[in-house]
């Protein structure tokens, strides 16, 4: 082999300095970079060997020192939203906790989580601490006891509603677990404490719930399910003491009692919303009642007359509304008087009219009617064309009559009450059987 001169060397391209270098049998020589290589060529000493770049340039022969490369980096997430750093090589990012406050439960669930690729989301957390009372952190400092009519959102949630029926900005948030613990319904009455709203929500919360319609949550919270409570024909008239022939002869003909599934049935005109309204005149202001009236369906004109009647209904909407909105309107009010009769009371609640609602619901608001036998009782008179089968009273009104101004308007033929004996009497039912033959035997 020839003396090698390293002017040569130098001139000589990488290609062939590798080819010299593999005949002298250098080892790892295609990771020497060019002036390295010809050193141990030349076998003279060299630095220690560094990482040689793809594609360098061959003709370099001295150079800086390369800036190490830097991994690609991670898309950077905003640290305001999910308080992520990056490291400096861009590898995963070191997550630190998102700067929220402590939430006990709310509307929004002041409690942020963050998803996988560092944005943060909201999770509702109304249904943990908030739901059995307690309160961690800011809990501890509710400004204020809260009264209002609850009313339930079709995802099982609530508003306390502290000016019902209309909506504010006063209202407060009940959790779905709280609704679904004390079987909160539409139109119950509650009490208690009350957070101020986090940055992430816009209504008070509810801290806990401490009384339901002036009794001790715990207690109302302990009692069985509505549909389980055993029940019992009616067996307690309600008296009229009217003065009007038709509620007269309704009273003794047709009679109702707590618990009753009533429904007023007629053509056009025979007189239901008038006969109606006669009732809730003779009925509203008791005490021992409570009287609820609910218009679905009905004349704009109707609803004004309604409202300045003796009690004001608790919902309204026209014939407009769609058959789901009167069937809400109505359930609303249904779950309000079954609460009552389960914890005890009486409730009636007064409907003009079932016609608008679908056929199943409309059943199935009325079923909710009973005299329960360890309890209370829900009383429901209805306005309705024709009858929906179930009732335990009809009372049918002659359009004939009711067109002609004669009183009583009652189609007695077609009207009538199951075990009448139970609300008059034997004598009485005996009479009601009599006289309805005679009007049988009249026409």
């Amino acid at each position: 082999m020839s003396v090698l001169e390293r002017s040569e060397l130098e001139a000589s391209p990488l290609a062939d300095l590798h080819a010299i270098a593999n005949q002298v049998g250098l080892d790892g020589f295609r990771r020497l970079r060019k002036a390295e290589l010809i050193n141990a060529i030349l076998g003279e000493p060299a630095p220690a060997a560094e990482e040689e770049k793809d594609g360098e340039d061959a003709e370099a022969e001295e150079r800086p020192r390369p800036r190490r490369r830097r991994a690609p980096r991670s898309r950077r997430v905003p640290a305001a939203e999910d308080g992520a750093e990056e490291t400096e090589e861009g590898g995963e990012a070191e997550e630190k906790p998102a700067r929220t406050p402590r939430s006990s439960g709310g509307q929004n669930g002041a409690r942020r989580t963050r998803s996988r690729g560092g944005r943060g989301g909201a999770s509702t957390s109304a249904d943990t601490d908030a739901a059995e009372g307690s309160d961690s952190g800011e809990g501890d400092s509710a400004a204020r006891i809260a009264t209002g009519v609850v009313e339930v959102l079709g995802n099982g949630s609530a508003f306390l509603r502290v000016e019902p029926p209309e909506a504010s900005d006063d209202d407060v948030y009940i959790s779905a677990a709280q609704v679904r613990r004390c079987e909160l319904a539409s139109g119950d009455r509650v009490t208690g404490p009350v957070r101020t709203p986090r940055r992430s929500e816009r209504y008070p919360s509810l801290v806990r719930i401490d009384t339901i319609n002036g009794a001790s949550a715990d207690t109302v919270a302990e009692g069985a399910r509505y549909e389980d409570l055993p029940v019992a024909w009616p067996s307690e008239r309600l008296v009229l003491d009217a003065k009007n022939p038709t509620l007269e002869a309704i009273e003794w003909l047709t009679p109702l009692g707590r618990g009753s599934r009533a429904v007023i049935v007629g053509a056009a005109r025979s007189g239901k919303t008038t006969t109606l309204r006669r009732l809730l005149d003779a009925l509203a202001g008791r005490e021992d009642l409570e009287v609820s009236v609910v218009l679905a369906g009905v004349r704009p004109e109707e609803i004004q007359e309604w409202q300045d009647g003796p009690v004001a209904p608790i919902a309204a909407v026209s014939f407009a509304s769609s058959a789901d909105s009167q069937g809400q309107a109505i359930e609303r009010a249904i779950d309000a008087g079954r609460r009552t009769a389960a914890r005890g009371g009486d409730a009636l609640v007064l409907i003009d009219s079932l016609d608008g609602v679908n056929p199943h619901a409309a059943r199935k608001v009325l079923a909710a009617a009973r005299n329960l036998r360890e309890g209370g009782s829900l009383t429901i008179i209805a306005t309705a064309s024709a009858p929906l089968g179930g009732e335990t009273t009809v009372i049918a009104l002659d359009a004939a009559l009711a067109a002609t101004g004669r009183e009583p308007i009652l189609d007695l033929s077609a009207s009538g009450t199951l075990r009448p004996e139970l609300l008059v009497g034997e004598d009485g039912a005996a009479a009601v059987t009599k006289a309805r033959a005679a009007a049988i035997d009249a026409g």
